[in-house]
């Protein structure tokens, strides 16, 4: 029976854990919900990159046959060097929201909320913008501590929700950008109204890797759960009892020792200023790999 490898920077990735487990009860699986260097949102590109592929390794370790970043900050920000490293296929969950969104707008004007990180990468603009889509574009950085305080449904919430979608033009579609954002539906509901259509991308993901495995089905089988957590664990079982709890073994893992991503073979550094257009690459095929 195959494994199934999940990952997130904490546990919002649990509601796309949840959408393939509904899709998917047979299958085993291993999360990695990596809490010691959350939130991911706010951290710069490059090292969300790296440590998505130290992830991704792990997982590989774990001799998972397919790996789902439950991240949208992971998966725009690592999902082309994802699917290179890996030997096993990889799905993000920025296209199958796209997908979505693409599928139920009337008006072609979409509206897109997320973490700083994804949102200040452009991919879901890009991708929406391609396909002659109008894009809204917000952050919205406080909703994953109101979702793991459990005040996704407070006066707080809602107050915050209208000031982020305070400015927003005419859309009838919105996009939740952030796995932990599902869960504000009911706020985000009130302060739309019923015109807005809300999508994300856990079904249409699950559905994805459903096809891929569908021609293993063992219908009578429960699959198994392995939930590896780099910070405090108890932590960890407390704030996912928001999400909907933790089915299956919880396993602290040392961060220190996750495996290193792999280099290519220039070993290439681009540094980036995330204010500015200028990027600066260095050559590092010359330096010895210790340093």
């Amino acid at each position: 029976m195959p494994t199934i490898g999940v990952f997130d920077s904490g546990v919002g990735g649990l509601t796309v854990l949840q959408a393939l487990r509904s899709r998917l009860p047979e299958q085993d699986f291993v999360y990695v919900g990596d809490t010691a260097r959350a939130p991911y949102g706010r951290k710069p590109r490059l090292m969300v990159r790296s440590f998505a592929l130290e992830i991704a390794a792990f997982l590989e370790k774990q001799n998972v046959d397919g790996i789902v970043v439950a991240c949208n900050t992971a998966s725009s920000a690592a999902l082309p060097e994802l699917e290179e490293a890996s030997r096993v296929p990889v799905w993000g969950v920025v296209d199958p929201g796209v997908d979505a969104a693409c599928a139920v707008t009337r008006t072609r004007s979409v509206g897109v909320i997320g973490t700083q990180g994804t949102i200040a990468s452009g991919a879901y603009q890009e991708r929406l913008e391609k396909r002659g889509l109008k894009v809204w574009a917000q952050a919205c950085p406080t909703f994953v501590h109101l979702v793991e305080e459990g005040l996704a449904d407070s006066p707080e919430a809602r107050l915050l929700a209208q000031f982020y979608l305070a400015r927003r033009p005419t859309i009838d579609t919105l996009i939740l950008g952030c796995t932990h954002y599902p869960l504000m539906r009911s706020t985000l509901r009130g302060v739309l109204g019923d015109s807005v259509v809300l999508v994300d991308g856990a079904s249409r993901i699950a559905d994805e890797v459903h096809r891929w495995f569908a021609a293993d089905p063992q219908p009578h089988r429960t699959g198994h759960i392995v939930h590896y957590v780099t910070g405090d664990v108890t932590a960890y079982r407390h704030t996912a009892s928001v999400i909907g709890g933790v089915d299956g073994e919880i396993v602290a893992l040392d961060v220190t020792r996750l495996p290193h991503p792999p280099r290519d073979r220039r070993r290439t550094l681009i540094l980036e200023q995330p204010s500015s257009p200028c990027a600066f690459a260095v050559d590092l095929s010359s330096v010895p790999s210790e340093v």
